[in-house]
């Protein structure tokens, strides 16, 4: 083989060989994404529209429709005036309700000692409570036990104020 020959096929294999580490060792950003179990019932359209939420900030969402999500509610820790219309489970967190994504985030960042964050009922302008009305202002709540305060206010889908990390 002449010398010229040896070295452009030496040097396609060493690029072959590279691109199949780059593929070995990077991960898709799928592989990456938290995986997010949303309960939820069939009927329910802004369900869906919060689940749809999840998955364009970089979730992977594993959807299990219910038809009744109060022993998931009761087994999670869920008090009546934290429900909302769907109940998810994230890294051994809940998540109640139209939680904006970024809270998620926060909350897996940070990993507080609590059981989880909610947005009771369906504030309008919410994550998958989105409308052309005005949109409402509401609280994301942290949660554990009795304990519930406010971890950030939003108006819409807009982050108003942040509390301090619990």
């Amino acid at each position: 083989m002449s010398r010229p020959l040896a070295m452009s096929a030496l040097g396609a294999l060493m690029i072959a060989a590279l691109i199949a580490g780059v593929m070995l060792f990077s991960a898709s950003p799928a592989a990456n994404a938290q995986t997010v179990t949303v309960h939820k019932t069939p009927w329910c359209g802004c369900c869906a529209a919060w689940v749809d939420h999840l998955h364009d900030e970089g979730f992977y969402v594993i959807v299990k429709e219910e038809e009744d999500l109060t022993p998931i509610r009761s087994r999670l820790g869920v008090r009546d005036e934290l429900m909302s219309c769907h109940t998810a489970e994230v890294d051994g967190y809940v998540v109640e309700g139209h939680v904006p994504a970024r809270e998620i985030r926060r909350l897996l960042e940070e990993k507080p000692d609590v059981n989880g964050v909610s947005v009771p009922g369906m504030p309008q302008g919410s994550p998958g409570m989105e409308t052309p009305n005005a949109p409402d202002r509401y609280d994301v709540i942290i949660f554990s036990g009795e304990d519930a305060r406010t971890y950030a206010s939003y108006r819409g889908t807009q982050l108003v104020s942040e509390q301090a990390r619990p």
